[in-house]
């Protein structure tokens, strides 16, 4: 999968001139596409609708990705690169539980805000039926969560985490920090306040915090009867 990180919310409407290099043009055209995807849909989207938004000609968009289809696929597979990797990145083995599972879950809720279409365009697509990532999910997926998993029954072996199915719990925090973005709109009606602010954003991540936290036990410096090595655990 490409692994085009754009950082802060993409800017769309950013002209792409005339002879700049496919470095730039590329994740111009992807921005562009996850936007414009995200807001109409496969279906609702043209490819003249894209090459509007970055300001090239339809042919340009044509000459890197072959059909609307390849487009689309390519906008996908960048954004679930992205928070695969945010995965692999926090939820380590070499990580302090609660310290790397506040910094997902602070990446998933920083996605949520600074590109919601992306993650509705994924919403989109699975409420669709997912034909156009059935592959991944029953594939590269599945491989994730299995590796993810691994971890978290690692934690529960070694008295660190509560016994709860591992594989809900992941569920749990994909639908938790994505709702940020793919129910924005009842949120704002029931906060009453649009956009949400970045105080509403924080207070998320301090809930699912609180909540997660309560599934982990602090450990006592001491020493392990199993290995005779130290153990000890901070709690943040």
């Amino acid at each position: 999968m490409p692994n085009d990180d754009l950082g802060a919310a993409p800017s769309p409407r950013k002209r792409v001139r005339a002879g700049v290099p496919r470095r730039a043009t590329v994740p111009q055209i992807l921005n562009a596409a996850e936007w414009t995807f995200g807001t109409r849909g496969l279906k609702g989207t043209r490819l003249e609708d894209i090459a509007k938004v970055c300001d090239i000609p339809k042919a340009n968009i044509l000459y890197y990705f072959g059909s609307k289809e390849d487009l689309y696929n390519a906008t996908l597979a960048r954004l679930l690169d992205i928070w695969l990797t945010d995965a692999d990145t926090w939820l380590s083995p070499d990580r302090d539980p609660i310290e790397g599972l506040k910094g997902y879950v602070e990446a998933k809720i920083a996605f949520s805000r600074t590109r919601p279409e992306g993650s509705r365009l994924f919403a989109q697509e699975l409420l669709s039926g997912g034909l156009m990532v059935q592959e991944f999910l029953r594939g590269e997926l599945r491989a994730h969560v299995a590796r993810h998993v691994a971890i978290f029954l690692d934690w529960q072996a070694r008295g660190i985490m509560a016994p709860i199915d591992p594989t809900h719990f992941l569920l749990l925090l994909w639908s938790g920090t994505q709702s940020y973005a793919d129910m924005q709109v009842q949120y704002e009606a029931i906060l009453d306040r649009a956009p949400l602010t970045d105080a509403d954003y924080d207070t998320g991540v301090a809930t699912i915090m609180t909540l997660v936290g309560s599934l982990f036990r602090p450990l006592t410096s001491g020493v392990s009867e199993e290995d005779g090595k130290p153990v000890q655990r901070k709690i943040l």
